[in-house]
């Protein structure tokens, strides 16, 4: 069944890209959330062999199919062929919702359009195994997801990509867009092993002045992304392999009150400050290590 979305030639003021890969079970809540945003939606789409295009043509989305190599090119592929008269663009994965109050927020900003802001940060609201993480650290979070046309682009990393824009002030949403971390927990850990590969090369990666400049700057006392990087790259990584994943969790889970959400949270904090973190420090030890067995 179409949705009250305006589809592509309607000149709305924002474009919405979701990107997808056999997303026939999120899909469908996720441009269901769109109802109400004054929007077209572009699905661009990396090969899916499930119903994910037949749903999309429902809802009277635009598509487009390309390779997908990492997260960063196929965000900034989309931007590059969008082909969108719409003054601003918002980036949303399947899995990612928008709540009805910040749908109202949208359309209220692009009405009025501040001129010289050209991105929002929306406030993130994550999900794991069916609850709300509002504690140990999780919430509230903010991401760069709605850009000017033209004006965006997602920075060159192999993991924990961003948005960020070229010029112009960065505003903040008041309401929050919904993150569903995993339905199930054979898919997270699927995902996460791929991820812990990317971040691992990321952070062993020797990256041009260029190139780094171009990414998120790690500022202490920046914005939320750039306070996050600046944690990450410049307190957490300076810790030795193996024992930062532990002084993570109990950051989280302990210091920060991640124990608050019940079995969910600790399973969440166990498997994502820990787990994951462990495993990046383990494939960067293997790689360091393979390295060193061959020269």
């Amino acid at each position: 069944m179409k949705t009250d979305i305006k589809e592509t030639g309607s000149a709305a003021p924002i474009l919405v890209i979701v990107l997808t890969l056999n997303e026939e079970s999120n899909l469908p809540d996720c441009l269901d959330s769109l109802k109400g945003l004054d929007c077209e939606i572009l699905v661009v789409d990396s090969g899916s062999i499930d119903r994910t295009l037949e749903i999309a043509r429902d809802y009277g989305a635009r598509i487009l199919e390309h390779p997908f190599e990492n997260y960063a090119k196929q965000r900034n592929w989309a931007f590059a062929n969008a082909g969108s008269r719409s003054e601003w663009i918002v980036s949303l994965d399947a899995d990612e919702r928008l709540t009805p109050e910040i749908v109202a927020e949208l359309n209220r900003l692009v009405q009025t359009d501040d001129k010289k802001v050209d991105g929002y940060m929306f406030r993130k609201r994550t999900y794991f195994l069916g609850r709300w993480i509002r504690h140990g650290g999780q919430y509230p979070a903010y991401h760069l997801r709605m850009v000017r046309n033209g004006q965006g682009y997602c920075e060159d990393r192999l993991y924990d990509q961003h948005f960020r824009v070229k010029s112009g002030k960065v505003g903040k949403t008041e309401h929050d867009y919904i993150d569903i971390i995993t339905s199930n927990l054979s898919e997270w850990t699927e995902r996460h092993n791929r991820w812990a590969a990317a971040e691992a090369a990321e952070i062993l990666m020797d990256r041009s002045e260029e190139e780094l400049g171009k990414q998120v700057e790690p500022r202490l006392f920046g914005n939320a992304i750039q306070r996050r990087r600046f944690l990450r790259t410049k307190v957490y990584q300076r810790f030795p392999l193996f024992i930062r994943p532990f002084l993570f969790f109990v950051y989280g889970y302990i210091l920060r009150m991640g124990f608050l959400d019940g079995r969910e949270g600790l399973i969440f904090h166990v498997l994502q400050r820990f787990w994951f973190r462990f495993l990046i420090d383990a494939k960067i030890y293997e790689t360091k290590k393979g390295r060193n067995y061959s020269a």
